[in-house]
């Protein structure tokens, strides 16, 4: 098996899109605002992004419950420089933890949301 891509199942998709386009820059390489379902492309990884209600009736499930009590994904990117990121970011999202040293794993880190509340969290390696 081969890894291809992550894809993140949301309810308002076209906030999401706007957000990965937009906010956090990343390439469009397949959908639009419109077709509930597109994919990014960054620093060679994809990123699929589908409306959850889509899925669901493509897996032929009724519904299914969420709440964003509970993170079942995160996002993780690595950058340069998390402080130039975040200031960067800071007046797009609202970051739930500012720049911090995680000296136990070895680096810095800060965390924010998407806008259907998925955990993305930026980090740099540090010495």
């Amino acid at each position: 098996m081969e890894l291809t891509h992550t894809r993140l199942l949301v309810n308002n998709y076209r906030e999401c899109f706007s957000f990965y386009r937009n906010v956090l820059g990343f390439e469009v390489t397949w959908g639009n605002e419109d077709s509930l379902y597109a994919e990014f492309k960054f620093r060679g990884c994809t990123l699929g992004l589908f409306e959850r209600k889509q899925m669901l009736e493509a897996i032929g499930a009724e519904s299914a419950s969420y709440t964003h009590n509970t993170d079942k994904i995160a996002l993780i990117f690595k950058v340069d420089n998390v402080e130039e990121k975040y200031k960067e970011l800071k007046e797009k999202v609202e970051f739930i933890t500012k720049p911090s040293a995680q000296e136990g794993w070895g680096i810095k880190v800060a965390h924010f949301r998407d806008p259907d509340g998925s955990l993305i969290e930026i980090y740099e390696s540090i010495e």
